[in-house]
């Protein structure tokens, strides 16, 4: 595969990412109001209580999920399909043998369980039910897991997105008739596990499919295949787990130094942050399997250029959005949270969150995932370890110091500040052979510059009293558009390149000409 055709890969993945995203987020709220509405409380409580395990389920992955990708990418450029068999092999029944000690664990103490959780009399022994089954198909989603990571590491993201988005709308639907119909709280259920499992299956069917000489048998796996995918999958494992320490402990140190209360007012503030985040980094989640392509392909011009490149379309999409979510912050969050008046502690949070994200979209997203699979693993640990250890240590002692949720928020800032434009920054400048200053003028300064009209229009409507409306969705969804379109034009005059412009032309007319196609097929 040529570095033209991983770049093609790269694109068509990110849009499938904001499709599977935007999509998710829809089902997501509305499934959550018909099950709010559908289920009583302690049903809704204890369905939620038992999803919020399944997020968890990422600490048992021990990093060989990341580590699939990467080996599926090179073994599969060298064509070395036996030992890509010894290595899957190794993982699935790894995986496999995990599970069933979960599960099993989980069987003998349901009941423990379910007492633990205060579940009352009457719905003991139904919830019991509901968590035995729950369980036995967390069971099987585990090692059928792999499965998309396979077809991650085939740089087949956009078939992922597309099986994992028409399981959620399907899924919406059946749990639509269910509610409607008054199906059983174990109905409703089952519905969800199937519609979790259907896309790891069909992965499972489409991965191998493209790989018909790889094998997954018990007797091909091996202790020293799987012991040397561990020197690479720890460093992914604690990375992911340092990752976890950065955006899930702020709530937590929190609720041990402050209040409850406190949390509630830090999580707002979070959440407008957290949208903005998950938006902007669709792009660089389809960059691992693409890296470790070319790493083992020996390019290391192609990789230099993706590093660039790749910061440098994460700093354009994700610049003005920044600028936008900062000015209309407010707004935002009474969206978010429907009340009129915004508390300035929920405010400042949601600023420095913002900012915080924003510099990391920057500094961390773009080249910890490309070093991730080039070799970089273990410097990039030690700096993952010794970020989380400074944003723990630095917002307990500012928290404590101050008594103020918005310094928690600040103890994140600084250490991404620092490792991010002191470490991480240089780091990069050197493998693409540039200086820092040169390497900010050619991937950050030009989004800033393309932003300034809209920088610019933002300024001018809040200074002019009336042109702000009351109505903070009237506000969104008339000043929203107009920045958006300042900011695309002003991206089209002073950050794209002639060769970008001469590419969006071509996909612009390509897709009328296919739209055109089929209206006249339609017609016909």
């Amino acid at each position: 595969m040529s570095y033209e055709e991983v770049k093609r890969n790269i694109w068509s993945n990110a849009v499938s990412n904001y499709l599977r995203t935007v999509v998710g987020m829809v089902v997501g709220l509305v499934t959550f109001r018909l099950l709010y509405q559908g289920l009583d409380r302690e049903q809704f409580g204890f369905w939620s209580l038992l999803w919020s395990v399944f997020g968890y389920g990422i600490l048992l992955d021990f990093g060989f999920g990341f580590a699939a990708q990467k080996r599926v990418a090179e073994l599969s450029v060298k064509g070395d399909w036996d030992k890509l068999s010894r290595v899957l092999s190794s993982i699935l029944f790894c995986y496999i043998g995990v599970a069933g000690l979960v599960v099993v664990a989980v069987l003998a103490g349901s009941s423990h369980l379910v007492a633990l959780f205060g579940v009352s009399p009457k719905n003991s022994e139904p919830f019991r039910h509901v968590l035995v089954l729950f369980f036995l198909g967390i069971g099987l989603a585990f090692p059928l897991g792999i499965f998309p990571e396979i077809l991650r590491g085939q740089q087949r993201i956009r078939l992922a997105n597309n099986l994992i988005t028409g399981a959620m709308i399907l899924r919406l639907g059946f749990i639509v008739l269910a509610i409607e119909r008054h199906w059983s709280f174990m109905a409703i259920m089952v519905i969800a596990l199937v519609f979790a499992l259907a896309p790891d299956l069909l992965s499972a069917f489409f991965a191998l499919r493209r790989m018909p000489h790889v094998r997954l048998r018990p007797r091909l796996v091996s202790t020293a295949m799987l012991g040397d995918t561990m020197k690479f999958s720890i460093f992914a494992y604690l990375a992911t787990a340092t990752n976890i320490i950065l955006g899930k402990t702020d709530q937590l140190v929190l609720g041990a130094t402050l209040s409850v209360t406190a949390v509630a007012v830090y999580q707002a503030g979070a959440k407008v942050a957290e949208v903005f985040a998950q938006f902007t980094r669709q792009l660089q989640d389809t960059l691992s399997p693409a890296a470790a392509h070319l790493h083992a392909t020996g390019d290391r011009a192609a990789l230099r250029d993706l590093l660039v490149q790749s910061t440098r379309w994460s700093a354009l999409l994700a610049t003005p959005l920044y600028l936008l979510c900062a000015f209309y912050l407010t707004e935002l969050l009474r969206v978010l949270t429907g009340e009129r008046v915004i508390p300035r502690e929920t405010w400042l949070v949601g600023q420095v969150l913002l900012a915080w994200y924003y510099t990391s979209i920057l500094t961390h997203s773009v080249s910890k995932r490309i070093f991730m699979m080039t070799g970089h693993e273990r410097p990039l640990m030690w700096l993952g370890v010794g970020e989380a250890a400074a944003n723990l240590a630095l917002s307990v002692a500012l928290v404590l110091s101050f008594k103020s949720v918005v310094c928690v928020a600040i103890g994140s800032l600084i250490p991404t500040l620092y490792f991010g434009w002191v470490r991480l920054w240089p780091w990069v400048a050197r493998d693409v052979g540039l200086s820092g200053r040169r390497l900010f003028q050619d991937t950050v300064l030009p989004s800033w510059l393309a932003s300034l009209p809209m920088l610019l229009l933002l300024l001018g409507l809040a200074a002019v009293p009336g042109l702000r409306p009351a109505n903070h969705w009237v506000t969104l969804f008339t000043h929203g558009p107009a920045a958006a379109l300042a900011a695309a034009l002003g991206a089209w005059a002073w950050a794209l390149t002639n060769q970008d412009r001469i590419g969006l032309r071509r996909k612009w007319n390509g897709a009328v000409a296919w739209g055109a196609k089929r209206g006249a097929w339609r017609a016909v």
